[in-house]
C-alpha cells in the first residue's frame, strides 16, 4: 500500500543515533520544516546519506524486484484448451500457495525494516524478492485475460514516476505541511477500504464498486492511482530532507526500500485500473 517509511522523525534519529554511536553527543536538530533547511553539520568525516546513493540503492531493488517477477511469472500454470471453432484458449490460471505466501514474507519484512531502517540494505532486497514474485504472478494472470496490459502498466508507471518526479524537482508543485495530511490522510482512508473488502471478502460478501468495471469502480481506481502518484512526491521530498540533515549513509536503503513501496503499489493500482477499463 502506501509508504509507511519515509518520515521526517525516522531520518532525524537515525542521524542522531549515528552521531551518538560514533561522534559524540550531537547538535540539537529541531523538526524538519516545510521547505529544505540548512542543518547543523555534522563532524568531518561523517558517512552522510547522498542522492545518488540512494538512487542507485533503488536501481538495484528494482532489478532484484523484475528479477523475481521472472521467477513469479513462470510459477503460474495456465491452463489452456481448444475452443469449438478449434483456437486455443485460456481455460484457467493457477498461482501456486507459496507465491501467495510472499506476500506475507514481504509484509513482516516492511514492518522489520520500518522498525529498523539500519538492516534495510539486507531487508530491502529480501523484501523486493518477496514483492517480485507476488508482482510477477499477478502481472501473468492479467496479461493472459489482457494481451500487453503488463507493458502499458509498465510505461504509465515510468511515465507517473517521471511526471511526478519532474513537479517535484522544478517546484511545480511544492509539499507543504497542508498537502502532506491530505496525502497521508487519503492515504489512510484507501487503506481503511482495502482492509474492509479483505474481512467483508473473509465473510463471504464484497464491496462491488472496489472491482467494479462501471463508473464508480473506474473513479474509484482513478482516485486510488492519485492517491498513489501524489505519495511519490512525500518519498522525493522526504529523501531530500534526508540530505539536507546529513542522514547516516545507511539510510540511502532505506530510502531506496520506501520508494520500492509505492512504486509496487502504483504499478498494482495501474493494473486494476487498465484491467478495469479493458473489461467494458
Amino acid at each position: 500500500m502506501s509508504n509507511p517509511a519515509l518520515n521526517d522523525q525516522t531520518f532525524v534519529q537515525a542521524r542522531n543515533q549515528e552521531l551518538q554511536a560514533g561522534w559524540g553527543a550531537p547538535p540539537q536538530v529541531p523538526q524538519a520544516p516545510d521547505t529544505v533547511s540548512p542543518w547543523p553539520p555534522a563532524p568531518s568525516g561523517y558517512d552522510a546519506m547522498r542522492v545518488g546513493g540512494a538512487a542507485s540503492a533503488t536501481g538495484v531493488l528494482l532489478a532484484i524486484l523484475v528479477t523475481a517477477g521472472f521467477f513469479g511469472w513462470q510459477a503460474v500454470d495456465v491452463v489452456t484448451g481448444v475452443d469449438a471453432t478449434g483456437e486455443t484458449v485460456v481455460v484457467d490460471t493457477t498461482i501456486p500457495p507459496w507465491l501467495i505466501g510472499s506476500w506475507l514474507v514481504g509484509f513482516v519484512l516492511a514492518i522489520v525494516t520500518v522498525f529498523k531502517p539500519k538492516i534495510a540494505r539486507f531487508t530491502g532486497p529480501l523484501y523486493a524478492v518477496a514483492q517480485g514474485l507476488l508482482v510477477g504472478g499477478i502481472s501473468h494472470i492479467y496479461e493472459v485475460r489482457f494481451d500487453g496490459i503488463v507493458v502499458q502498466a509498465v510505461g504509465l508507471t515510468i511515465g507517473v514516476f517521471t511526471v511526478m518526479l519532474g513537479l517535484f524537482a522544478f517546484r511545480i508543485i511544492r509539499v507543504t505541511e497542508k498537502l502532506r495530511m491530505v496525502i497521508v490522510a487519503s492515504t489512510l482512508a484507501v487503506m481503511l477500504v482495502y482492509l474492509a473488502s479483505f474481512v467483508v471478502g473473509l465473510l463471504g460478501g464484497d464491496i462491488g464498486f472496489i472491482h467494479d468495471t462501471g463508473a464508480v469502480g473506474i473513479g474509484f481506481s482513478l482516485v486510488v492511482v492519485g492517491i498513489a502518484s501524489l505519495n511519490l512526491l512525500l518519498d522525493f521530498d522526504l529523501v531530500e530532507k534526508g540530505v539536507a540533515m546529513q542522514a547516516p549513509r545507511y539510510m540511502e536503503w532505506y530510502a531506496a526500500f520506501g520508494l520500492l513501496v509505492t512504486l509496487v503499489w502504483l504499478y498494482l493500482e495501474l493494473l486494476r485500473l487498465l484491467g478495469k477499463l479493458r473489461s467494458r
